[in-house]
C-alpha cells in the first residue's frame, strides 16, 4: 500500500473569535450562497457559505491553516480587481504559456467538477443545509461521468449494450452529449455542459469508457476477481484517469520539482508527504484550495479560441444575456451542439489530429485575466458580473488569510511588496498572491511554492486516502492502455484511445 506521511504544524491564534468575524461577513453579497444551479461560476456549493475560522478536520469544507483572516475593504477589492484586468486590444502571444496547451485549462475545470460532485438528495440538503459533516468525501472517481451507476441512473447508459456502455447523443451527423427532447444534457453532473470545451471533454470521457468496455470484452484477463465487464472497465478508466491527473495535469500545473517533493516514487511504494493538508476521519475540501489556489485556472483562460477548421476565434462567454446573444457567437453551453462544432482536439492538446499545426496555448499563470472574465453573462453571474471581483470578494467573505501569512506559515519564500506590485503595498489576497507568486517564481509557467504545495497536497492527499484509487489499492500499478510512452498515460493518450475530435471538421461537399 502507499504510504502517506504528514507532519504537524504550529498553530497561530486568530485575533478575534469566529462569531465576530463571521457576523456580517458571510451574507454572500450577491454571490449566490445557498442557491443551487448548474452554472458553477455563479453559485456556491453546499457547505461553502459558512466555514469556521479554526481548522475543521471533518466536513465538506474546512481550513488548512488557522491564521488571522485578511478582509480587504470593498474599495481595496475594487482597486485590485481593476489592476487584474488585461484590457487587451487583441491577441498577445507573449502571454502564452509554452508548457501548457489550452485544453488543460478546461481539463482543470472538468477535474474540479469531479472533486465537487454533490449526489445527495434534496431532503438531505434540507436536513444539513451547510453540509458541515454530512457529505461524500471528494475523490477522483468520475462520478460526474458515471453518476450513481447503471442501476440507479439508467438514463446515462446505453440499453443496447446491456447497460455496460454510456449513452452517446447524435444529431446533424455529429456526436453530442445525450439530451432529452428539450435539449438538456443527461449527465452525472449538469455543470459539465457549462461550455463547449468541458462538454466535449465529457463526451470524450464517455467514449473513453465505451472503448475500454470493448477492450475488456476482447481481453477477459483484464477483469479482477468477480468483476463484471462494466466494473472492470470502470476501474481501468478511473485508474488511467487518476494517473493522467497526477502525472500530466498536476505535473504541468505545479512543476516537476514540487510534484516530486510531495510524491516520492523512487522506492518500491510511492509515498505522499502531507505537511499542511491534515484531517481526522475523512478528507475535506480546504477553502484555501477551492477559493484561492485552485482558481489559478482562471488566469489561463484565453480571450478567444479557434474550435476547429470552421469555427472561431470566439470567446467562451459574452456579457449579453445568453438568451439574447447570437448562439454561434460564443462557446457558452447548456444547449445542443451546433452543427459543425465538433472540436478538433489537436488545437488544444499535443495530439496527432486535424489542426495540430495550430495548437493553442493556455495563458501564463499570472495576475492578468482575459477581458471576457470581467463581464460574465447574467445567467452565470447576475449581481457581480466580474469573475475577478467575485473571486476576491469570496476570499474576503470566507475570511482567508493573506498570501504573506500563508507563505510565512509554510516557510516559503515570501514575496516582497515590489514583487506583488499592489498600490501602497500591504497584505495581498491569497488568490492574488498565488497568481503573482507563479509569475515571479516560475515565469507564469506553473504555480509557485505556496500555490503549488497546496494544490499538490490536496490532489495527492485525496488520492492516497481513497481506498479504491490505484495509489491506495495497487500502488505498483502502471497504465497499460496504448500510449506514446509505455507505462505512462497522458491526456493526449486518452483522447487518442477514445477516438473523439481527431478528424477534420468540414462542410460536406
Amino acid at each position: 500500500m502507499s504510504v502517506d506521511n504528514h507532519k504537524s504544524t504550529p498553530q497561530v491564534h486568530a485575533p478575534r473569535t469566529a462569531e465576530q468575524l463571521v457576523a456580517g461577513a458571510t451574507s454572500g453579497q450577491g454571490l449566490g450562497y445557498a442557491r443551487r444551479s448548474a452554472r458553477g461560476h455563479g453559485y456556491e456549493l453546499r457547505g461553502l457559505s459558512y466555514v469556521p475560522v479554526s481548522r475543521l478536520h471533518e466536513g465538506r469544507f474546512g481550513r488548512m491553516f488557522r491564521l488571522p483572516p485578511f478582509v480587504p475593504s470593498d474599495e481595496r477589492i475594487a482597486q485590485i480587481a481593476e489592476l487584474m484586468k488585461e484590457n487587451a486590444t487583441g491577441p498577445s502571444p507573449e502571454s502564452d504559456n509554452p508548457d501548457i496547451p489550452a485544453g488543460y485549462t478546461y481539463l482543470g475545470q472538468f477535474i474540479d467538477h469531479d472533486l465537487t460532485f454533490d449526489p445527495v438528495s434534496s431532503l438531505d440538503r434540507q436536513n444539513d443545509p451547510d453540509a458541515l459533516t454530512n457529505f461524500r468525501s471528494p475523490r477522483f472517481d468520475l462520478d460526474c461521468v458515471y453518476g450513481r451507476g447503471p442501476v440507479d441512473d439508467p438514463f446515462l447508459y446505453d440499453k443496447d449494450s446491456g447497460g455496460e456502455k454510456l449513452l452517446i447523443g447524435h444529431h446533424d451527423d455529429e456526436d453530442d452529449l445525450p439530451r432529452n427532447p428539450q435539449e438538456t444534457a443527461l449527465l452525472g453532473d449538469p455543470r459539465n455542459d457549462e461550455n463547449t470545451f468541458v462538454s466535449q471533454l465529457q463526451l470524450t470521457m464517455l467514449k473513453f469508457h465505451n472503448a475500454v468496455v470493448d477492450r475488456v470484452h476482447d481481453d477477459p484477463t483484464l477483469r479482477r476477481g468477480s468483476e463484471t465487464a462494466f466494473e472492470a472497465a470502470q476501474r481501468i478508466v478511473r485508474w488511467h484517469y487518476q494517473w493522467m491527473v497526477v502525472h500530466d495535469f498536476l505535473r504541468r500545473s505545479v512543476g516537476a520539482d514540487m510534484l516530486g517533493s510531495v510524491l516520492d516514487e523512487s522506492g518500491r511504494y510511492p509515498r505522499v508527504d502531507r505537511q499542511f493538508y491534515l484531517w481526522q476521519q475523512d478528507p475535506y475540501m480546504p477553502v484555501e484550495f477551492s477559493v484561492a489556489a485552485y482558481r489559478f485556472g482562471h488566469s489561463m483562460i484565453r480571450g478567444r479560441y479557434k474550435l476547429n477548421t470552421l469555427v472561431g476565434p470566439l470567446p467562451t462567454f459574452t456579457a449579453k444575456p445568453i438568451s439574447e446573444e447570437n448562439p454561434l457567437g460564443h462557446f457558452g453551453g447548456f444547449r445542443i451542439l451546433p452543427r459543425f462544432w465538433t472540436i478538433e482536439w489537436a488545437r488544444f492538446f499535443e495530439v496527432d489530429g486535424a489542426g495540430q499545426e495550430a495548437l493553442q496555448k493556455s495563458r501564463l499563470i499570472d495576475t492578468k485575466l482575459a477581458d471576457p472574465l470581467a463581464a460574465l453573462p447574467p445567467e452565470i453571474a447576475a449581481n457581480r458580473p466580474s469573475l475577478i471581483d467575485r473571486n476576491l470578494t469570496r476570499g474576503a467573505r470566507l475570511l482567508l488569510p493573506s498570501g504573506q501569512d500563508v507563505a510565512h506559515h509554510m516557510a516559503a519564500d515570501v514575496l516582497s511588496d515590489d514583487d506583488l506590485g499592489l498600490p501602497g503595498g500591504g497584505p495581498a489576497p491569497l488568490w492574488y498572491y498565488i497568481l503573482r507568486e507563479a509569475q515571479v517564481q516560475a515565469g507564469g509557467r506553473h504555480l509557485g511554492q505556496v500555490g503549488g504545495r497546496i494544490v499538490a497536497e490536496v490532489f495527492l492527499g485525496l488520492l492516497a486516502k481513497d481506498a479504491s484509487s490505484y495509489l491506495r489499492n495497487q500502488p505498483d500499478w502502471k497504465p497499460f492502455l496504448p500510449s506514446a510512452t509505455p507505462g505512462d498515460f497522458t491526456m493526449p493518450d486518452l483522447i487518442t484511445f477514445a477516438g473523439h475530435g481527431l478528424g477534420v471538421t468540414n462542410i460536406p461537399a
